[in-house]
């Protein structure tokens, strides 16, 4: 809702896609370049306290940014703002994934990080249609008191919750720290495998949401309500993709349901880009949310049952740092299209996804065993 909300007021106040640009890499770059250090700070300290004090000064800081909205204040103090917003939530990233194992049995880590993405789904599927509703009846800086409110519900389940598991000390050294999380990469081929594996679904899959308008427009002659409906069901699908992820409580298979959802990632994009109706097309997105969440939500249960708990923040961080790929992806997908246009970009991603998939699965035979 927040995100939606500022990228709005940008774009109406300046007329300009250019500081629209600007301020999403203001809220973007701080997620890639801390995502290691924040991982860092997870294993070194008491998660729950780290959350809280981050969160703590994310409120302010959202506030700070309706002020400056309400204000008209000037585009560079606006991105500063939004900047150490960003630096605050892109450490919250690592030090939540890696809190979640320590608050259940350990029986019961891959249901909660199913949970975890289930409603963070439910969230992008509710959060732009609140975010719509409200900025038609109040101003921009009302949407904002109401997001940094909301974040005292986040500090008081803080205060409430226990973690069940206890910490493993671990060194006092950073530099230590970072040799040690990289050496566990380095002499742990499984995980290997699925940094290796995630690359392939950021880069030639998950950029079809930056390139669906021009997907929307030119394959299915679409408008924005038709562009809302596809991406409404593909998130649709991704919540019930995770929400059956939830279900169970173990792993078993997971390589195997790793390499068969990306698979399946790809080649729904293929069969969107050839669909004729709206009804296709829709199913095809359902389908791709999907397989996707599946394949996200996989690999992060697969992560967190297989690190060990001092390590796991610093694993996390570098695993999160594929979203930093994204972009690339949709930089890489937009140029394709200009070149040799819509049909021929979604091929791209398509085919990728299941092409690069079956070579890094000969190249290391033991992701089909995770």
């Amino acid at each position: 809702m927040t995100w939606v909300t500022l990228n709005w007021a940008v774009l109406e106040f300046t007329g300009s896609a250019l500081y629209l640009g600007l301020i999403n890499a203001c809220r973007m770059i701080p997620a890639f370049l801390l995502s290691v250090p924040a991982g860092v700070l997870a294993d070194r300290g008491d998660r729950r306290k780290l959350l809280i004090l981050l969160q703590a000064g994310i409120m302010p800081s959202t506030l700070c940014v309706g002020y400056l909205l309400a204000a008209e204040s000037p585009f560079w103090l606006l991105a500063a703002v939004v900047t150490l917003r960003s630096v605050l939530a892109a450490v919250v990233i690592p030090v939540r994934n890696s809190l979640i194992p320590n608050l259940v049995p350990e029986s019961q880590v891959a249901s909660a990080v199913a949970v975890d993405t289930a409603v963070r789904n439910l969230a992008r599927i509710l959060g732009p249609g609140i975010a719509g509703t409200l900025l038609a009846v109040m101003e921009v800086a009302d949407v904002f008191w109401i997001s940094a409110g909301s974040i005292v519900a986040v500090l008081v389940s803080l205060f409430v919750v226990r973690p069940e598991s206890n910490r493993e000390a671990v060194s006092t050294n950073i530099k230590t720290d970072i040799q040690e999380a990289a050496a566990y990469v380095k002499n742990s081929p499984s995980v290997q495998s699925l940094l290796i594996l995630a690359v392939v679904p950021m880069v030639f899959g998950f950029p079809y949401t930056a390139m669906m308008p021009l997907f929307a427009e030119d394959l299915l002659q679409l408008g924005p309500e038709g562009l809302g409906v596809l991406l409404s069901v593909a998130a649709a699908g991704a919540l019930v993709g995770s929400a059956w992820l939830f279900l169970g409580n173990e792993t078993e298979g997971a390589g195997k349901w790793l390499v068969c959802s990306i698979i399946g990632f790809g080649l729904f994009l293929l069969l969107f880009m050839f669909a004729e109706t709206l009804v296709t097309a829709a199913i095809m997105m359902f389908l791709v949310g999907l397989a996707s969440a599946t394949y996200r939500t996989m690999s992060r249960v697969t992560l967190q049952t297989r690190v060990p708990d001092r390590l796991r923040g610093r694993i996390l961080s570098i695993a999160l740092m594929d979203r930093g790929l994204m972009p690339l992806g949709a930089i890489m997908i937009g140029a394709v299209a200009t070149w040799a246009g819509a049909l021929w970009a979604g091929v791209v991603m398509g085919g990728g996804c299941i092409a690069i998939t079956l070579v890094v699965l000969a190249a290391r035979r033991q992701v089909w065993h995770l």
